[in-house]
């Protein structure tokens, strides 16, 4: 069995419990062991999963990988932190807040020998798999992708672009890289509103 910690218990963080607890049968999950989750409030137990602190996952010899689903901005430190301690990395995308970060964070890993994976869920589900299929062989003439959610804490998540670049990664994906053209952005605090409209261009304009 491959021991396993949980660091963070949001939406991502429960699901991870919750599918590490009830692991599909035949799938590759029936051999992770979770050992229990790290988080910075008090809950004790979670679906029988018990709450350890941050040093006994780290030195723990029966925990082989941390799965972080915490908020973007603590990935880099955290990452950083269970690869020091030789443990191998799972994290929600996007990984870092800086490209930058990122590549010094795989060579860190690389160096130890330790798998450092990122993992962008939307583009597993079957409602994404469906879109490729939908636009494949076709050339994009124009499009527009709209999403909306509640105004996220930037000390948590990063600047603005951060909370949407989960969607932008569709785009890439589906048509190549693309390039910025133009981008604003428009607040309005006392409604507690804020848009960011982004213009971009594929390789082939």
């Amino acid at each position: 069995m491959f021991g396993t910690v949980v660091i963070g218990v949001g939406i991502a963080g429960l699901a991870r419990i919750r599918d590490l607890m009830n692991p599909m049968p035949s799938s590759p999950s029936e051999h992770l062991k979770l050992f229990g989750f790290v988080s910075r409030r008090s809950f004790g137990n979670i679906n029988e999963a018990k709450q350890i602190t941050l040093e006994d996952a780290l030195s723990s010899k029966e925990i082989h990988a941390a799965f972080i689903s915490t908020e973007n901005r603590s990935h880099e430190e955290t990452i950083r932190t269970f690869l020091e301690a030789g443990k191998h990395v799972l994290v929600e995308y996007p990984m870092t807040l800086s490209a930058k970060a990122a590549h010094e964070l795989w060579e860190m890993a690389e160096q130890k020998g330790k798998v450092l994976h990122v993992e962008h869920i939307e583009l597993l589900t079957e409602e994404y798999k469906q879109l490729k299929k939908e636009v494949a062989g076709k050339d994009l003439v124009k499009g527009t992708l709209h999403f909306t959610g509640h105004v996220l804490d930037e000390n948590k998540t990063g600047f603005p672009a951060f909370s949407g670049i989960a969607r932008l990664t569709w785009l890439i994906d589906l048509f190549g890289d693309l390039t910025v053209t133009s981008a604003n952005r428009e607040k309005q605090m006392d409604k507690n509103y804020s848009r960011m409209t982004v213009h971009f261009q594929t390789a082939n304009k």
